[in-house]
């Protein structure tokens, strides 16, 4: 059952009411030019702008037709997107004027509705739940205009409306700047992930210099050039004493449906691994004793998973708090020796490296299920450094995983109460009186 929610304490009017114009972009799509006057479509609706970058260009003649038509943006348009992917708002508040194809619906607000508090009413569950409404039974998600002018919208007076928009609009503001620090953190891991993978660091703690400018520092290897204090090992040599049945077994423990039950011990397959993340969502489970029967399969902390099937070759670390598991057929579940190899390097190695890729793309089997064979997996080579660089290595690259968790939790928890607090606000439970009293 759904969650029921109270109506708004506020008065509400069709969007018809409250706007001069409602309208769509050009249903013809003009022919795509080096350079010209912009169109935008809703791939080009960002977090709260258009991207002029990716819009397509196109000639002046298209354009004054599109003009003529009223088939343009401006400054102070809500922008709704309304075809494929339904619901995105944009508050234009550029300068440049653009065309608009179809899939973007125009909306001219009235002196009656504040344009940036009509842009967050659009987002708000209580006109999500009428799009949804009008879009049920359709194949195909689209909004017409007919049904997009009828839309109910939460009316309080101006100068709330303007308060209301100023609250979210910071709440807006922190979550594009959390999202712009956890793409740039994401760009520096992929740079040090590249270079610590490759080039490693030195015996005074620092990041070698490329091959290129040192060449004396490395050696030609099976992988490429290397460290010269580096080896290379096949993964199947470097397997802790503990993991005989997965050196001459099978890779997991093959059960039939009706051997599964809905409340035991979990059996982890390939939606268990996400690439450096294991997803604790355990959709199979066993018997206690079924467990102690199959028990050579139970995974370990620390064990890496490895995908063998479909998407092939995701890879992750079994959590320390794991307790009692099971891995299934379509994965590899090994745990290595940790005083040779970090567990942690090895996944990212995994996942990361581009010999990895090669070595799993060459000797995939099947047709539309890809998989890899045990021996695949046995021969893998692994380049690796001292322990010790090891170590210093990882706590490198763990240092930055450890700020984007941390900034994409922040992220998850300023959405929900933005969320939460739109809610609020647009249905008038809460009220933003005390502070439009309080203001000079």
């Amino acid at each position: 059952m759904s969650e029921q929610r109270a109506p708004s304490q506020f008065p509400s009017a069709p969007l018809r009411e409250l706007a001069g114009r409602i309208t769509d972009g050009s249903h013809f799509s003009p022919t795509p030019q080096e350079h010209g006057y912009l169109i935008a479509n809703v791939k080009d609706m960002k977090s709260g702008f258009i991207d002029f970058s990716s819009c397509t260009r196109i000639s002046a003649a298209a354009y004054r037709e599109l003009k003529a038509t009223g088939c343009t943006i401006r400054n102070g348009n809500v922008l709704l997107s309304k075809d494929g992917t339904v619901g995105r708002v944009v508050v234009y508040q550029q300068d440049d004027e653009i065309g608009a194809l179809s899939s973007i619906c125009i909306i001219v607000p009235t002196e009656e509705i504040d344009s940036a508090y009509l842009g967050h009413a659009l987002q708000s569950e209580i006109c999500v739940r009428q799009f949804e409404n009008f879009m049920s039974g359709s194949a195909l998600r689209r909004l017409v205009l007919r049904d997009i002018r009828t839309i109910e919208i939460p009316v309080p007076s101006v100068e709330q409306q303007a308060v209301i928009a100023q609250i979210l609009d910071t709440l807006d503001t922190a979550i594009r700047e959390t999202e712009a620090l956890i793409d740039k953190l994401k760009a520096v891991k992929q740079g040090l992930l590249h270079d610590l993978l490759t080039r490693g660091i030195d015996a005074n703690g620092q990041l070698r210099p490329p091959q290129s400018e040192a060449l004396q520092l490395y050696k030609e290897s099976p992988l490429g050039w290397i460290p010269r204090e580096w080896e290379v090992e096949q993964l199947g040599n470097l397997l802790a004493d503990v993991d005989p049945a997965m050196r001459s077994g099978p890779f997991g423990s093959a059960l039939l449906k009706e051997e599964l039950v809905e409340v035991g011990l979990p059996l982890l397959g390939i939606d268990n691994v996400h690439t450096e993340q294991f997803v604790a969502e355990f959709k199979r489970c066993v018997t206690p004793a079924k467990f102690r029967q199959l028990s050579r399969y139970a995974v370990r902390p620390a064990d890496l998973m490895i995908t063998i099937m479909g998407t092939v070759g995701r890879c992750c670390l079994v959590p320390d708090d794991i307790g009692l598991a099971l891995s299934s057929k379509h994965t590899w579940t090994i745990s290595l020796d940790q005083d040779r190899y970090s567990p942690y390097l090895a996944m990212l190695q995994v996942n990361y490296s581009p010999w990895m890729a090669q070595h799993f793309t060459k000797d995939q089997q099947g047709g539309t299920m890809m998989a890899i064979r045990s021996e695949t997996l046995r021969s893998l080579l692994l380049p690796v450094p001292a322990r010790e660089e090891q170590h210093a290595i990882e706590i490198r690259l763990r240092e930055v995983s450890n700020r984007i968790d941390s900034e994409s939790a922040a992220l998850e928890k300023m959405k929900l109460e933005k969320s939460g607090l739109m809610d609020d606000l647009l249905t008038g439970r809460v009220r933003v009186t005390p502070l439009l009293e309080a203001s000079p």
